[in-house]
C-alpha cells in the first residue's frame, strides 16, 4: 500500500532523528530490504545487509557528522522524495584533513512498500572548509558506498 505525503513526512522526521543521534540501526529501519544506494562518490550498495556493512564503519567513526534538512519535496502519487540538505563534518580533503567541511547535496529517495528502496545521493563539487569555498579532489571510480570513516570528535 502506497504512503500518504504525511506518511512520508513522518517517516523521513523520524529517519532525520536517527541521523541526528548517528543511530544506525533506526536509519536502517526505513530502508527496504533490496534497497539500492549510490552516493556522490559513484560508490553503490544492493541490499539492506550491504548497505550496513558499508555504513558500520561510517557510523562507528562519525566524527560529529550532522545532516541539516533544507529542503524536502514529497510525490506521493510517484512514491518519490527529494530531500536536499546540508553535511556538516570534519573535512578528509587535501590540505583541510579535519577541519569543519560543509557540503550541500540532494537524496533523491523511491519508496516501495512503504520504505526507501532506491537511495541517490548527489553532491556538490565545491564545498566550504573554514568559511572557504575549496573544490573537491577527484574520488576513484571504485570507491566503497561509504565516505571514507572520519576520525571521532566528540
Amino acid at each position: 500500500m502506497p504512503l500518504s505525503k504525511e506518511e512520508i513526512k513522518d517517516a523521513l522526521k523520524q529517519w532525520n532523528l536517527a541521523w541526528d543521534n548517528h543511530d544506525l540501526e533506526g536509519v536502517m529501519k526505513l530502508f527496504h530490504d533490496e534497497i539500492i544506494f549510490e552516493n556522490w562518490t559513484g560508490g553503490k550498495a544492493e541490499g539492506k545487509e550491504a548497505l550496513r556493512k558499508a555504513w558500520t564503519p561510517w557510523f562507528a567513526n562519525h566524527g560529529g557528522f550532522r545532516f541539516t534538512e533544507e529542503e524536502t519535496f514529497i510525490d506521493d502519487r510517484e512514491q518519490k522524495a527529494l530531500y536536499r540538505w546540508q553535511l556538516e563534518w570534519p573535512s578528509s580533503e587535501k590540505g583541510y584533513e579535519g577541519k569543519c567541511e560543509k557540503r550541500r547535496g540532494v537524496d533523491v529517495l523511491h519508496f516501495q512498500d512503504g520504505k526507501i528502496i532506491r537511495k541517490l545521493t548527489y553532491s556538490k563539487t565545491i564545498v566550504e572548509i573554514d568559511g572557504k569555498r575549496a573544490p573537491l579532489h577527484p574520488v576513484r571510480n571504485d570507491a566503497p558506498a561509504a565516505p571514507q570513516s572520519r576520525p571521532r570528535r566528540d
